[in-house]
This record gives structure tokens, C-alpha cells and sequence, in this order.
């Protein structure tokens, strides 16, 4: 069985996360999720990493850390062990408590610190309970949901603020940050002086859960494991190593992508017209077929397909990749030019 890629370097920013297995508890009671957090502790003193948020649900968790050293793996292997074995002899289980390795995405700090640290710490209302569920979220961000009610906002914001096992309470200053957690680094991203920044970070947060607009940063994601833009992912291609049999995409992640202006020019071909003829017009399948294979083929983001096709928002971007996605489905011709598209790149569609 391949192992997932790693991309291991001292200062490098990961998202972590891991979930039960066949999606069951991870926790049952408090004291589960105290000897969590004391693992947290010991973690970041024994991996000398620096922990810059983590949230804590019943099935999964998430961390955002920064590494000293190039020990990722020793890092989240040895969570994950130490905690399965006391929850195990705890709860007097056996088996598997995870569901396989844990996920790690390198992140640039620069980018996505302040907007991925907002996506981990509103994990507890980001449930259909309180209409955030997929599909009411999918709905806002594509403009055919209504507005939350004063009812759901104010159930959202209290949930927020009260669940102790995430970082956000220290965030914000409802409590203090415990000294293995550092939470400056993302709130220097958010602006204003050092007093105005819990402030900011809070308006931040809690802004999206009025809204519901929050995007998700996995529909950015660069070769599956990357979070950033075309020039952080170049800089990582160095830093590349193992495998490629043995670990799922060395080969992908160390080889360019296509550029979206290649892309243009074939689809130009197969249409037998100018992209600047059918890049403005709404849903053409022309454009929405470049918007998808700029996403698929070229790896890149729905705010970089939207300044390509001229979008002001990535939510238009996101609606038409959908789209075509759907359009494939029940279209024959559309399927075998993605087909014939696909072989150019020596790529499955």
C-alpha cells in the first residue's frame, strides 16, 4: 500500500488532521479530551514544533503546526499512537482508533495562515443543525440561500465561544492561551496593533458565521497536499523526496503542470473560436470546460481561474465547475473532448 507524501522542512507550516476510524469517536467524555490536550503539550515540547491552532471534535481533530525540524512524521505518528493506546486502555477497546495515517497539506503561512486558522476554529457550528451543513453552505456561496435568522446566528456565535477544545477561546481572550500554544503569528496576519488584533480576529471569525460565506480551502488545494500559490509551490518542488512507487505523488508534485494558456488554445481549437469571445459568456460550455481543466490539469485556485476568466469573485468560478461537472453526466460529445484533452496531458479524466 502507497504511503501519502511528505514534504518535511524546518519552518514549514502543515495542516494535520485525522479522523476515526469508519468516522467513530475519538472521544467519549472530557477526559479524553484533557489527556488530548496534555498529549498537545508533550508533543510540543518533545518535537520542539510550534502549535498555532488546533480544534478537537468528536471524530477528527485538526492542528496547525509549524516544524524546527524536518520530523512531521515522527511528529503525527507518535499523537497518534500515544493517544490510541490510552484511549484503549481507557475504554478497554482494541483495534484501529484512527482511520489509516493522518492527513498532513502544507500550508504558506503567508496566504492561508489567517484564512485556514478560521475554517479549523469554526469546525463546531459548521453543522446542518445550525444551517451550516454542505449543502446550505454550497447554497450561500453560490447566492440561492437565504440569510441566517437572528435565531441561528446567535446559536452559532454562542456555540463558538463556549466550546473549550479548540484554540479559538484563546484567540479571542475569553481565556488564557496556554503557554505550548502560540497564537501571534496568525493574529500579526489579521492586522492592527498588538491590543486591536484579538479584536480583528474575532470580527474575522464571526463575521463568516453570520454569513455563511466562509470558503473551503480544500477546493484550493495544489497536487492534494498543497496550500498556495504557483510561486509557494515551486519553492517546495526541492524540497521533494522519496519514492514513487512507494509514496503517492512524488512524480506529480515534482513535475510542471500544464500552464491555463495552453489549455486556452486547445479548447479554442475544439470550439473554433477566441477565448476572448467566450470567456464573458455565462454558461458557455466552452469556458466552463477551461475552468475545469485549469483546476484539474493545471492544479490551480478558484481565485486564479477567476482572475484569468476575468471573475471579480471565486464563487462564479466554483458554480461553473460544478457545472460542467453535472454537464458531464448526460453529454457524450462534451466527455470524449475531455477524453481527447486528457491523452494531450497523459492525464485520466
Amino acid at each position: 500500500m502507497s504511503r501519502p507524501l511528505r514534504i518535511e522542512r524546518a519552518g514549514g507550516w502543515y495542516h494535520i488532521t485525522a479522523r476515526g476510524n469508519e468516522r467513530r469517536p475519538i472521544v467519549r467524555e472530557d477526559a479524553d479530551r484533557k489527556h488530548f490536550c496534555g498529549l498537545l503539550e508533550e508533543m510540543v515540547d518533545r518535537f520542539r514544533v510550534h502549535l498555532h491552532a488546533y480544534m478537537l471534535m468528536d471524530n477528527h481533530y485538526h492542528l496547525i503546526l509549524e516544524l524546527t525540524e524536518p520530523n512531521l512524521s515522527r511528529t503525527g505518528q507518535w499523537l497518534n499512537l500515544s493517544y490510541s493506546v490510552w484511549f484503549n486502555r481507557r475504554h478497554n477497546r482494541s483495534g484501529h482508533l484512527f482511520q489509516g495515517r493522518f492527513g498532513a497539506v502544507v500550508v504558506d503561512p503567508v496566504e492561508w495562515g489567517l484564512e485556514l486558522s478560521r475554517y479549523v476554529h469554526l469546525n463546531p457550528v459548521r453543522i446542518g443543525r445550525l444551517g451550516l451543513g454542505k449543502a446550505r453552505r454550497q447554497g450561500m456561496r453560490a447566492g440561492v440561500s437565504g440569510a441566517p435568522d437572528a435565531r441561528e446566528v446567535k446559536e452559532r456565535l454562542m456555540r463558538l465561544r463556549q466550546y473549550k477544545w479548540s484554540s479559538y477561546r484563546a484567540y479571542v481572550g475569553l481565556e488564557k492561551a496556554p503557554a505550548w500554544l502560540e497564537c501571534e503569528r496568525i493574529l500579526e496576519l489579521g492586522g492592527g496593533s498588538k491590543k486591536q488584533r484579538s479584536r480583528h480576529y474575532r470580527e474575522y471569525v464571526e463575521s463568516a458565521v453570520r454569513e455563511g460565506l466562509e470558503r473551503s480551502p480544500w477546493e484550493e488545494l495544489k497536487e492534494r497536499i498543497v496550500l498556495g500559490g504557483e510561486d509557494f509551490l515551486k519553492g517546495l518542488r526541492k524540497h521533494v523526496r522519496g519514492n514513487g512507487r512507494e509514496q503517492r505523488g512524488v512524480k506529480r508534485l515534482a513535475k510542471e503542470r500544464p500552464k491555463l494558456a495552453e489549455i486556452i488554445k486547445n479548447v479554442e481549437r475544439m470550439k473554433g473560436e477566441r477565448w476572448d469571445k467566450f470567456r464573458d459568456r455565462y454558461g458557455d460550455s466552452g469556458r466552463d470546460l477551461v475552468l475545469y481543466l485549469g483546476q484539474r490539469i493545471c492544479g490551480l485556485t478558484l481565485e486564479e481561474l477567476a482572475a484569468a476568466a476575468g471573475m471579480s469573485d471565486y464563487r462564479p468560478v466554483a458554480v461553473a465547475i460544478r457545472r460542467f461537472r453535472k454537464r458531464l453526466g448526460g453529454s457524450m460529445p462534451e466527455r470524449e473532448q475531455l477524453q481527447r484533452l486528457g491523452k494531450l496531458y497523459n492525464v485520466q479524466m
